[in-house]
């Protein structure tokens, strides 16, 4: 056996759950959607202990490895880590080899020879989880590649709609903003049409992915994402909405001149409290942050009665609890007696 094609542990997880890797949300199935979701409720009942740790992960490593800055996905996968009794380590590239001319594969192979178990990482590039994973046995955790997938993101924005609206089948999630540069996007794109929602994306087209632009011909972006409603028109798409979540532009990504200006973006697809009187009236308002308020989201909605963008936040924590332990293969999760 080589060292570019190293052996994976065998899965010791119950049938609903095959991975060794959370690369994106495009392979699972609904089953392994609802292992993690199930789980997290679990990890939820953890977390709101007085002392919120269990021994669960005991002797095993997480590494994170952002290439990118992050607040929320970093802190949230150390804390995860930590509460199951994991040994979390968090580099930074700044401060690492990398700035030393040093390769994704070199790094991710001398992780594992330091016995790292899991990876949890962030990267610029769309595809970079994919090749590390090729080239370890431990299980890689994409943070975010590029423009392509954020796929704890998507599974945490799906358990925190599922707690407050229950059956996700026939809701309508609307998502407005930067649709081709969002991660969070795509892969939220494919849970919930899993999960039987509607989904609608709308910004300005140049804000739309190749081939889901209005007059577009079947391409392979199109038929490499799932079916969506495609709108262009805020108040169109908000109308009758169950969830609208605000996406952040991606200016980081973008080419210049695909936006005339933001004042003319914030004009045509803010999320404004009169907008959302078109959603339906206990609708849900959600964002993946970081915000920029006065920009794609009104800072009074985003602090309004609708919103639910702290819970995102700690909901996060109890489904990478849920990852982690899912991909340690192990069965030994304390239960009610430790409280």
């Amino acid at each position: 056996m080589t060292a570019e094609t190293p052996t994976r542990p065998r899965n010791t997880q119950p049938a609903a759950w095959r991975h060794t890797d959370i690369l994106d949300l495009d392979d699972f199935d609904v089953d392994e959607i609802e292992t993690v979701l199930t789980l997290a409720d679990r990890m939820r009942e953890v977390l709101d202990r007085r002392i919120a740790r269990v021994p669960a992960l005991r002797g095993y490593t997480v590494v994170n490895l952002f290439y990118e800055p992050s607040t929320r996905t970093r802190a949230s996968f150390e804390l995860a880590g930590k509460v199951l009794g994991a040994d979390v380590i968090t580099i930074t590239t700044a401060t690492s080899s990398v700035v030393k001319g040093e390769s994704l594969i070199d790094t991710v192979r001398t992780m594992r020879a330091m016995r790292a178990d899991a990876i949890v990482m962030r990267h610029s590039m769309a595809g970079a989880a994919y090749l590390a994973a090729e080239h370890t046995d431990a299980s890689i955790i994409n943070a975010g590649d590029g423009s392509h997938a954020h796929p704890t993101q998507a599974l945490l924005d799906l358990y925190t709609i599922r707690k407050r609206v229950g059956d996700l089948r026939g809701k309508r999630v609307v998502m407005v903003g930067d649709i081709a540069h969002s991660r969070v996007a795509r892969s939220d794109m494919w849970g919930l049409t899993a999960l039987g929602a509607e989904v609608v994306v709308c910004g300005p087209p140049t804000l739309l992915p190749r081939g889901l632009r209005p007059g577009d011909r079947p391409s392979h972006a199109e038929s490499a994402l799932p079916p969506v409603i495609i709108e262009t028109e805020i108040d169109r798409a908000i109308e009758g909405a169950d969830v609208v979540m605000a996406l952040r532009l991606q200016s980081e990504r973008q080419q210049g001149g695909l936006l005339p200006s933001l004042h003319e973006y914030s004009q045509f697809y803010q999320v404004t409290a009169e907008r959302l009187k078109r959603a339906k009236p206990h609708h849900l308002l959600m964002h993946p942050g970081p915000k920029n308020e006065g920009v794609e989201i009104a800072a009074t909605v985003a602090s309004g009665s609708a919103s639910i963008i702290e819970e995102q936040v700690t909901n996060g924590v109890a489904v990478r609890m849920a990852l982690l332990y899912l991909l340690s293969g192990r069965t030994d999760l304390p239960g009610e007696e430790t409280r």
